[in-house]
C-alpha cells in the first residue's frame, strides 16, 4: 500500500468511496450521493489547501483522508477537521492508520494548531483509530443529525498538533 497526495485524476474514485458512505452507513450524514461535478469541486478545496492524500492497493484507491476548517469562521483558522474513509472490503488493513498518519503529519508541517475529529458516536471504529493516534474525548452532543429514520449522536476528539 503507497499513501500519496491525491490528485484530480482520483476525484472518480474518492466520489464512490464517499457515496457508499453517504448510502449505506451513518459516517457521512449527509443523504444525497454526490454528482461527478460536485466531487470535483470537494477535492478541488482540498487539493488546492494540499490536504487530501489516497491509499493505493493493488491499482486501486483503497481509501482516501482530507483535512479542512473545522469552522469557516477566522477565530477558528488555526483549527481543521480530518475525515478518513476506506473503501469496503479494505477496512482492518492498515488503511485507515496510514492515512491518518498522513494527514497529522501534513497538518503539522502546515502550522494548524489543533485536529478535530467529528465521528457519528456508534462509529467504535473510527473512534478506536482516531485514539491510537492521541485524539482525545472532548463530548458527545446528543441527537443533532438524523439518517435511516433515526437520531445521531456526535462524538468530538481532538488532538493538540504542536
Amino acid at each position: 500500500m503507497t499513501v500519496r497526495r491525491a490528485q484530480l485524476g482520483d476525484a472518480e474514485a474518492v466520489r464512490a468511496i464517499r457515496n457508499d458512505a453517504i448510502e449505506q452507513s451513518t459516517a457521512l450524514r449527509m443523504q444525497t450521493p454526490r454528482s461527478p461535478a460536485a466531487g470535483v469541486a470537494w477535492l478541488t478545496a482540498h487539493l488546492e489547501r494540499e490536504s487530501a492524500f489516497v491509499a493505493e492497493a493493488e491499482g486501486e484507491v483503497a481509501g482516501f483522508a482530507v483535512y479542512g476548517p473545522w469552522r469557516e469562521l477566522d477565530e477558528y483558522r488555526h483549527t481543521v477537521e480530518d475525515s478518513v474513509y476506506v473503501r469496503e472490503g479494505r477496512h482492518g488493513l492498515g488503511v485507515g492508520s496510514a492515512l491518518l498518519d498522513a494527514l497529522i503529519a501534513s497538518a503539522r508541517e502546515a502550522g494548524h494548531h489543533v485536529m478535530i475529529a467529528d465521528i457519528e458516536a456508534e462509529n467504535a471504529a473510527s473512534i478506536r483509530l482516531h485514539q491510537r493516534f492521541g485524539f482525545h474525548h472532548v463530548g458527545t452532543v446528543r441527537e443533532v443529525g438524523t439518517k435511516f429514520g433515526r437520531w445521531l449522536d456526535l462524538t468530538i476528539m481532538r488532538l493538540p498538533l504542536v
